[in-house]
């Protein structure tokens, strides 16, 4: 077991270390000098020069990478480029907002999927049934982007239930916080609970296939309790992977969707930087955002290992 979990965080680490490389190399190559861009077309040549050594533009690549790598490991993240601050400070204002918007939203999509999964499974190919298949297609087909453009018309221009964008911060409440993450959560969360639901009710259908299901049946089980007590548990190792999939498609749908809301989270602040050519910003939150996608499917490595006690008898 330990020797298992030692090559799982083995494998986390060298990842992590791999993104770094593919991150720092990726971004680097992109058009556009941040030094022209911030003194304009115009500057002087020894200007520019001068403003690439502070920033550290001119150095070596690999010097550039250490050195980011090292300051990295020691929260020193650097000087924004456009907004003059350290590095870390926006980021951790911005993640105070973006890692409660994907918890809430995988909370709703996991819970809805569970639900919708189970009914149609339970009463397959009838109404129910095809009324769930439905909404999986229609949540895979429509962005959800859109789905939060919908969501304004709807609850903020039509029924002013909730505010149509912007943050207040903790600060000032975690009610208003939580009411302004609501409509972006759900946004982000109903694509994903689509695909959820598929997977769930497929999973679910070939559990209640099993001859132990059968037996517990013929032993008297009602068919809730067979349904709800042993053929969900036994179904929820594809789900989890899915899980941890779909991790990174919410990191990547809130970029889009907090530009919808007005939101400053982590995927606004890497939009904007990208705009500025701010590439200590956008190279920091990439490679955090990186880093989230890579520990969510490090921490579903780890579930496998409670869900499938096969996997800890081979260990």
């Amino acid at each position: 077991m330990f020797r298992l979990l030692l090559g799982r965080l083995g494998s986390f680490i060298v990842t992590l270390l791999a993104a770094s490389i593919i991150v720092f190399v990726v971004l680097d190559i992109l058009p556009g000098d941040p030094a022209a861009i911030l003194l304009g077309t115009s500057a002087r040549p020894d200007t520019l020069a001068a403003l690439r050594h502070q920033l550290g533009i001119d150095r070596p690549l690999i010097l550039q990478y250490l050195e980011w790598i090292g300051g990295a490991l020691t929260g020193d993240l650097g000087n924004s480029i456009t907004y003059g601050v350290p590095v870390s400070g926006l980021i951790a204002d911005r993640l105070a907002l973006t890692l409660p918007l994907a918890i809430l939203a995988i909370a709703i999509s996991t819970a809805l999927a569970l639900f919708l999964g189970v009914m149609a499974a339970a009463f397959r190919d009838r109404g129910i049934d095809r009324a769930v298949r439905g909404f999986a297609q229609l949540g895979i087909a429509v962005p959800d982007f859109w789905i939060g453009l919908l969501l304004i018309l709807l609850f903020s221009t039509s029924l002013n239930w909730f505010s149509a964008g912007g943050w207040s911060g903790w600060g000032n409440g975690p009610g208003r916080a939580l009411a302004a993450l609501i409509l972006p959560a759900i946004a982000l969360a109903l694509p994903q609970a689509g695909v959820l639901t598929r997977v769930t009710r497929s999973a679910v259908l070939d559990v209640l296939e099993e001859d132990f299901i059968r037996t517990a049946r013929a032993k008297g089980l009602d068919r809730r309790a067979a349904l709800w007590r042993h053929a969900l548990p036994n179904a929820l190792l594809p789900v989890v992977t899915i899980l941890g999939l779909q991790f990174s498609f919410l990191v990547a749908g809130a970029v889009l969707v907090e530009n919808v809301f007005s939101l400053p989270g982590l995927g606004r602040l890497a939009y904007l930087a990208l705009a500025q050519r701010d590439l200590i910003v956008l190279r920091n939150v990439v490679m955090l955002l990186a880093a989230l996608v890579i520990l969510a499917n490090f921490i579903v490595d780890l579930l496998y290992l409670l869900l499938d006690p096969r996997l800890r008898s081979k260990a």
